[in-house]
């Protein structure tokens, strides 16, 4: 079975090698990014391709029609798109014989769309999922061949979630990688009825406001923890990235208004949020704001 490759983060990392190791599969030709300044996480795949003599092609996102004539010239079977910004073209869904198949950390049909893995911790959701589908016009919507649950523990944060995904998922394409060349893959409609869609975020979504429950910003900073850029709050002006938090156990007055600091060490902050909460903040250069002021 000839196969096409499209991605440009670290989970296409995976994918590649995985696909690559599978017998019967022959990974003919990739399309990828040499940057990327949307993705966070983005991978280079080059030394991949290289070292397995696979042609590569870097995408020119005003071009995108010759990444299709690009593959159009090897006569695929399938095509795995693993790790992409955005929906691919009519042409390119019906290029290869079998179809393209996609991925998505959500349990579809729940939670289509944009930055699922962010949004799953956001929310304080306690599962979330590895799923494959065949692609279609829509997003996340065509046929499942492979869902797997994963569970989020309240100590997981994206750098922990990111890497639970990326273990289901060599064991899971690894399987399908299998089915498909064996003729046995089975694809199954989603129920379109219980879609769910998630919304891009922008950098606004990342800040943090204190008047938040303390539990509200503790997710937010384990949403978007490594690889993603970090939630933030403003004092004076300038953005603080926090690199992760704590909820405190301590409860304090109600008059005392959120976004108080509350107590200081040399890179946490203790701050005041809605209710009696508080929490604490960490990985931050503290150097201009002192217990009593009011972030």
């Amino acid at each position: 079975m000839k196969a096409g490759f499209i991605g440009c983060v670290d989970s296409s990392r995976v994918a590649l090698e995985t696909l690559i190791g599978i017998d019967g599969l022959d990974v003919s030709a990739v399309v990828t990014r040499e940057c990327s300044a949307v993705n966070t996480d983005f991978c280079d795949l080059t030394d991949i391709c290289i070292g397995n003599n696979i042609p590569v092609h870097f995408e020119d996102p005003k071009e995108r029609e010759a990444s299709v004539d690009f593959l159009a010239a090897y006569d695929l079977d399938i095509v795995f798109c693993i790790g992409w910004s955005y929906l691919l073209s009519e042409r390119m869904l019906s290029l290869p014989k079998q179809g393209v198949i996609g991925f998505h950390p959500a349990k579809l049909p729940s939670n289509r769309g944009r930055h699922p893995i962010i949004w799953a911790l956001a929310l304080g959701l306690d599962e979330t999922a590895s799923t494959f589908f065949k692609m279609d016009a829509g997003a996340d919507s065509g046929p499942i061949v492979s869902q797997v649950p994963v569970t989020i523990e309240a100590t997981d944060n994206a750098t922990s979630l990111y890497k639970k995904i990326l273990d289901v998922t060599q064991i899971q394409l690894s399987k399908l990688g299998t089915d498909l060349v064996n003729g046995v893959a089975q694809f199954v409609e989603q129920d379109h009825d219980k879609a769910t869609y998630w919304r891009k975020r922008s950098r606004v979504d990342g800040l943090i406001d204190f008047r938040m429950s303390a539990v509200s910003i503790h997710n937010l900073v384990r949403a978007l923890a490594s690889p993603y850029p970090g939630a933030e709050f403003v004092y004076e002006g300038q953005h603080f990235t926090v690199q992760s938090s704590a909820l405190s156990e301590e409860k304090y007055p109600t008059n005392i208004e959120p976004g108080k600091v509350l107590g200081k060490t040399e890179t946490s902050l203790l701050v005041k949020t809605a209710g009696d909460e508080a929490i604490f903040i960490c990985g931050l250069t503290l150097n201009n704001i002192a217990v009593g002021d009011f972030l």
